[in-house]
């Protein structure tokens, strides 16, 4: 099993300011010492670490958290994808075997057609001829500017972060539902099952909640374009690491072998080319 989607830091109250009053539990370190025993526990070989700060000093401490244990298997870092100098960032990660992809924070840009601006879309271009993925960290009301995306971009690799954050805890689906059929209409756009504990009710939350719009993702994308993920140490929030990702295997006990093979892992390793033989070794 590989974990598609988990963060490190050392906790800096100015650097992660978007951490409230309500989030106390995230206000540390939380580093591979910590999260391995979850992973181990959970019966989950290796894990893809992402961004949470846009810097480039995030992108390079994410990469030697990852040189030094084996069971990070990639690195979803940041560039400045609307720089001019977006291809010489780029390039100086070029030697590191592990960056597999880059996010940028669309979620808290002002304007909700951000991923249509013209600098980002060079930016974009620029992570397809380096051979890169991009993960897409948006809203529901940002799917119709990520389909327009994605039809731009045929051959770059695009995977959606926490299914664009349906809102669980208010019970929406239906608009959120039209936005994710029409990107997932667009070939090759996967999809990761994380962060959807977070979007419930933290204290209240069932996974009969969740079934609804696991049933939507599967229906519309189909389990060869869907990756199981943590967002740990966030989901600590709502659940522990094995409740959180349970959610999933449970959901699909009801799935074929190959279908519950392609979700847990499969898809994650095919998508980013992850050298999964490292996963077997613990630190």
């Amino acid at each position: 099993m590989i974990d598609a989607h988990q963060h490190f830091w050392h906790y800096d109250a100015r650097e992660y300011d978007w951490i409230d009053a309500r989030m106390g539990a995230l206000k540390r370190d939380f580093l591979p010492e910590d999260l391995w025993p979850e992973m181990a526990a959970a019966g989950v070989t290796g894990c893809v670490a992402v961004q949470a700060r846009q810097t480039l000093e995030e992108t390079r401490f994410l990469l030697g958290l990852a040189g030094h244990h084996p069971f990070v298997l990639g690195v979803v870092g940041w560039v400045d994808l609307c720089s001019d100098r977006v291809g010489e960032q780029i390039a100086s990660f070029a030697r590191h075997r592990k960056l597999v992809g880059m996010r940028h924070v669309v979620q808290s840009e002002p304007d909700d057609r951000f991923l249509l601006r013209e600098d980002f879309a060079r930016g974009i271009a620029e992570l397809e001829r380096a051979g890169l993925g991009y993960d897409l960290l948006i809203h529901p009301r940002h799917l119709d500017a990520a389909t327009e995306l994605v039809k731009r971009f045929p051959r770059m690799r695009f995977v959606l972060d926490h299914a664009a954050k349906p809102d669980v805890r208010g019970g929406e689906i239906a608009k959120w539902e039209r936005g994710i059929r029409a990107l997932a209409a667009v070939p090759g756009v996967h999809c990761k099952l994380s962060g959807l504990v977070t979007e419930a009710d933290w204290e209240r939350w069932t996974e009969a909640q969740l079934r609804p719009y696991l049933d939507v993702l599967f229906d519309s994308f189909g389990a060869q374009r869907l990756m199981i993920g943590s967002d740990w140490p966030v989901s600590l929030l709502a659940a522990p690491y094995s409740r959180t990702l349970g959610v999933v295997v449970e959901y699909l006990a009801r799935r074929s072998d190959a279908e519950r093979a392609a979700v847990l892992g499969g898809n994650a390793q095919r998508f980013w080319k992850l050298n999964t033989e490292q996963g077997e070794r613990t630190q």
